[in-house]
């Protein structure tokens, strides 16, 4: 089932591998809203604000252990669009065994940071204690989680993005089961929830390795190939630190926000939870161009075909902008049926709707900026730069810190809200600037090697002198 990316109708390829994407995306987000939806009807609403108000620290977290995994495998889609499949084993091999060593460490440091970071982030107290008990049960079984995303990220890489999506259904669904057997059956509250997420992705990454390692025989690494090598090494973490960090960033400025909505009391916090669960499901769309401008950039990175590069760019922001058009069309109408699917009979959801709507409707109207910083920035981390998408996550932070901290000084929800939204335009003109900078130094590299090639091809001959 992989896909030759190199070849065929740019628009049409990136569809093909998208559409898996943004289905495994929706899945991953009923998966998410499985735990703040049964917790929110049955626990009560200050269960769904604990559990909302984890979120951004979860991000942080398992932001790091995505951008790691997908780092690792840029090198794996290098290496099978170059044709070399003896380089995508080793790539494969490598990063599992790095992974586990990081995977062991980040285990250990986000067990000990949940109690200063809650602390940090103005968590209301009543809602602390069950907070800190989901986060801590979450960053427990932190492994399930990464394993998965570095097995997806070994498919998608060599353009199979169906199989991740069909595990990710199958875990879904058990997640939702464990759900509602942890929290009504055995009444374990927020607790249950957290291990009914932490079990069923451990499910999830058990069987996209088995299949990996049963059907997938160009990413199975054969028996000498099982070792940590400097020199793939090296690479992969060139390529997956940056990106860890730019989720570390990004995640950090989405923290600074989390805190400034902390403010406003656990009502407030549990209706900008359900909206960004909404806003979530709406933007997966632009969620999947990341990992498909990612993989289609690598393949044709490592051809070197720089002209169905662009073709793909452009392909991909015809989408963004029919996407996000569609999107934004669609949330207004989705947001007070989202309410009544979070909270019980008994809440005010006129109180809660007046508090989402800001957020939501704000976000709305930027969500094609969202969908660019998506396709330009994997698409430079997919030809191996790094530096760039990076300082786009500090270009992030730093617009959402400043956003966050006016709205603390002038304990403004609506300059809380403007966070996302105004920091999604702003990268993405910054990321739009930086690949437009790539593309211009490659077609003039380009340009030059042509007229090389020619000149040696075709030497000058001095005519000779007419007798």
């Amino acid at each position: 089932m992989e896909m030759d990316m190199t070849k065929g109708s740019p628009l049409k390829v990136l569809l093909r591998f998208m559409i898996p994407v943004v289905l495994g995306n929706l899945f991953q987000q009923f998966y998410n809203m499985a735990d703040t939806v049964i917790v929110g009807r049955f626990v009560g609403t200050g269960a769904l604000a604990a559990v909302g108000s984890t979120g951004t620290v979860m991000f942080l977290i398992l932001g790091i252990a995505m951008g790691l995994s997908s780092g690792f495998s840029i090198l794996t889609s290098q290496s099978y669009g170059a044709g070399n499949l003896k380089k995508v084993r080793q790539s494969v091999a490598n990063g599992m065994l790095l992974g586990a060593l990081i995977c062991i460490g980040l285990t250990v440091v986000s067990s000990l940071i949940i109690t200063p970071v809650l602390r940090l982030m103005n968590t209301p107290e009543d809602i602390y204690s069950d907070a800190h008990t989901y986060l801590m049960i979450i960053f427990l079984g932190l492994t399930g989680s990464f394993f998965y995303n570095m097995a997806a990220s070994f498919l998608r890489a060599i353009g199979n993005s169906r199989v991740p999506l069909y595990f990710l259904i199958f875990s879904a669904g058990f997640n939702i089961l464990l759900d509602l057997v942890m929290v009504l059956v055995f009444h374990l509250g927020v607790a249950g929830a957290a291990l009914a997420t932490v079990i069923s992705q451990m499910t999830a990454a058990v069987l996209c390795f088995i299949y990996i390692f049963h059907s997938v025989r160009v990413l199975c690494p054969q028996k000498g190939e099982w070792h940590i090598t400097r020199e793939e090494t090296a690479h992969q973490l060139r390529l997956g630190v940056p990106m860890a960090l730019q989720f570390a960033i990004t995640s950090s400025g989405t923290m600074v926000m989390q805190t400034a909505v902390n403010l406003f009391g656990s009502t407030a916090v549990a209706s900008y939870t359900a909206s960004c669960k909404l806003m979530n499901v709406l933007t997966q769309g632009f969620a999947a161009l990341g990992p498909t401008m990612a993989a289609y950039s690598g393949q044709n990175y490592g051809k070197d075909d720089w002209d169905r590069l662009k073709q793909g760019i452009r392909a991909a922001i015809m989408i963004d902008v029919v996407y996000g058009m569609a999107a934004g069309l669609i949330a207004p109408l989705l947001l007070k049926p989202a309410m009544h699917l979070f909270f019980a009979g008994g809440t005010d959801i006129a109180e809660m709707l007046s508090w989402g709507r800001t957020y939501l409707f704000f976000c709305a109207a930027f969500f094609i900026p969202l969908g660019c910083i998506f396709i330009f920035r994997n698409s430079m981390q997919g030809c191996g730069y790094a530096l760039f998408p990076t300082m786009g996550g500090v270009v992030e932070f730093i617009c959402r810190f400043f956003l966050a901290v006016a709205a603390m000084r002038f304990h403004s929800y609506l300059l809380a809200c403007s966070c996302d939204p105004v920091t999604w335009l702003i990268t993405a003109v910054y990321t739009a600037v930086c690949w437009h900078m790539i593309m211009k130094h490659h077609t003039e590299g380009n340009i030059r090697r042509a007229g090389l090639r020619l000149a040696v091809k075709k030497p000058f001959k001095p005519r000779k002198a007419a007798i």
